[in-house]
C-alpha cells in the first residue's frame, strides 16, 4: 500500500506582498490561507510538513495551535527557491515513510477538494511518477509544453525562457502536484540544466519535469483546475475581491 504525505511550501516572508508576516498567514474571509490548506489536506495527511522561514516559524506554529491543526515545521534558512524548499522535506519526520508527496504552494487559498481528489486518484490509478493540475488561461506565467500526441514534455516559467516574452494564452500549472519521491528528489539533487533560474538565480522546481520525461518517467498534466483554484496571493490586489 502506498504512503502519501503532504508538503506545503510556505517559506515566503511576505515582503513582496507588502505584508509584515508570512503571506500564508494572510486571512481570507477570516481564515488564514495556511489553515485553509491544512484543512484541505486532512483526508490525505493529518500532519503535513510545512516549509517555513526562520522569521515565520513561531508565527506559523502559533497559527496552527490557534486552530488546533497539526503539522511538521521545517525551516528553509535562506530563500533559495522552490526546489531548495522541497528538498528541505528530507528534514521532516514524515519524509522517510513517504512514497508519494502531495505538494502545494502555501499562497493559494481556494483549491477545491474535488481538484485534489481528481489529481490524487488519477496519479495513483495511472501509476504516474509525476502529475500536476493545469488550466488554460489568457496570461500564462508558466507554460505546459506537450508533444503532438498531447503528452507533457515540460513546464517552464515564461520569465526564465531564453527568449522571454509577455505572458500570453496557454496552459499553466496552478501550484498543485503529486509525485513519487524517489525520482523527483534524485533529480532535484542532480546538476541538471535549468536548475538555477537565469533571472532569479534560485533553485527552481518545475525544471525537473522536463528531465523526468526525458528519462522515461510517466508525467501527466490534468486540465481540471477551476477559476477559484487559480487564485493566489502575489499581491493584495490579487485577492481583494475575495476578502
Amino acid at each position: 500500500m502506498f504512503k502519501l504525505r503532504a508538503l506545503v511550501a510556505a517559506a515566503g516572508r511576505g515582503t513582496r506582498s507588502g505584508l509584515p508576516y508570512p503571506k500564508t498567514l494572510f486571512p481570507i474571509q477570516g481564515i488564514p490561507i495556511l489553515i485553509r490548506i491544512a484543512r484541505l489536506l486532512q483526508p490525505y495527511d493529518a500532519r503535513p510538513t510545512v516549509i517555513v522561514s526562520p522569521e515565520g516559524k513561531d508565527l506559523v506554529a502559533r497559527c496552527l495551535d490557534d486552530y488546533a491543526m497539526a503539522a511538521e515545521l521545517v525551516t528553509q534558512p535562506e530563500p533559495q527557491g522552490m526546489g531548495n524548499a522541497v528538498l528541505r522535506h528530507k528534514e521532516s519526520p514524515a519524509f522517510n515513510e513517504a512514497e508519494h508527496i502531495l505538494l502545494i504552494w502555501g499562497d493559494i487559498p481556494f483549491i477545491q477538494p474535488k481538484t485534489v481528489e481528481e489529481l490524487v486518484t488519477s496519479h495513483l490509478e495511472q501509476l504516474n511518477d509525476f502529475t500536476l493540475v493545469t488550466k488554460r488561461v489568457d496570461k500564462a506565467y508558466t507554460i505546459v509544453s506537450r508533444d503532438l500526441s498531447g503528452d507533457v514534455t515540460g513546464v517552464h516559467e515564461t520569465r526564465e525562457l531564453e527568449l522571454p516574452a509577455p505572458p500570453s494564452e496557454g496552459e499553466r500549472d496552478i501550484g498543485l502536484f503529486i509525485f513519487r519521491k524517489q525520482p523527483v528528489f534524485t533529480a532535484l539533487q542532480e546538476n541538471l540544466s535549468g536548475k538555477f533560474g537565469r533571472v532569479t538565480g534560485e533553485h527552481g522546481f518545475l525544471y525537473v519535469i522536463e528531465h523526468l520525461v526525458k528519462k522515461g518517467y510517466r508525467v501527466a498534466a490534468l486540465p481540471v483546475a477551476t477559476e477559484l483554484d487559480l487564485v493566489s496571493l502575489n499581491s493584495l490586489a490579487d485577492i481583494r475581491e475575495y476578502l
